[in-house]
């Protein structure tokens, strides 16, 4: 598969669902369902390695441009795979 340089993602983060579930929305936004609470950074880290396995990508390749503390969240995803 090809890669790409950076993608940038904007997700919507729901906290304290029942499962743990990222998936693209109408208006090519992403929804992230997180089982973690948004307490000490949880929420955010279950994001990172939820965007990073969705990806195929390292959490570390992962990062929280924008939003870290709000629901509303710019995401970037280095060397992502196209099939995004």
């Amino acid at each position: 598969m090809a890669t790409t340089g950076r993608l940038t993602l904007q997700v919507k983060v729901k906290p304290n669902a029942r499962v743990s579930q990222l998936s693209r929305t109408e208006d090519g936004s992403w929804l992230a369902q997180l089982k973690s609470p948004p307490v000490d950074g949880k929420a955010n880290a279950e994001l990172i390695a939820l965007v990073a396995e969705a990806f195929g990508c390292r959490k570390a390749a992962v990062s929280i441009r924008s939003g870290a503390s709000g629901r509303m969240k710019l995401v970037d995803v280095e060397g992502a795979a196209a099939q995004a």
